[in-house]
């Protein structure tokens, strides 16, 4: 069975028999947790890294901002068992695809925001496709905790 994860979106599971999936990440940046032990695993599919540009869309959707989605995302996995020093960190997107002068810089900015959240938490990530000018699928399969990562032209890569 297969949750997808729509932009501005997130789900976490820990039954076996799902897979979790999110389709052309862009400048969006798609963020799998996954722990091992009791199998809980899930994805945040954000689009911007501040919510304080609007404080009405934040609490309408906060799993569009990275300052309010990745919390959610990691509580929630810890409210089904995670415990955070067993999970398995994957991050990809923050590409520059419409933008390839930099202009806005969307997907570098997506980006740092994680990785500010994550050092002032103290949360390593272990693997990461971040950046370039692609899009980008990713699919986390709960029962075996299993990345894979399509591209266009490349075909679905186990990470």
């Amino acid at each position: 069975m297969k949750q997808i994860v729509g932009v501005a979106d997130m789900k976490v599971s820990n039954n076996p028999a799902e897979s979790i999936i999110t389709y052309s990440l862009g400048s969006c940046i798609g963020l799998v947790i996954y722990d091992p032990v009791v199998k809980v695993g899930g994805m945040l599919h954000y689009m911007l890294p501040e919510s304080s540009i609007d404080k009405e869309k934040a609490a309408a959707r906060p799993y569009m901002f990275a300052d309010s989605g990745i919390p959610r995302l990691f509580k929630t996995a810890y409210s089904m068992g995670a415990v955070k020093q067993r999970l398995k960190i994957y991050a990809a997107g923050g590409a520059e695809i419409l933008d390839q002068k930099g202009f806005f810089n969307i997907g570098k900015r997506n980006y740092m925001a994680l990785k500010k959240m994550f050092f002032k938490n103290n949360v390593i990530i272990d693997k990461q496709d971040i950046g370039g000018n692609i899009n980008r699928t990713v699919r986390l399969e709960i029962a075996t905790g299993d990345i894979y990562v399509k591209t266009s032209g490349l075909g679905e890569v186990k990470i």
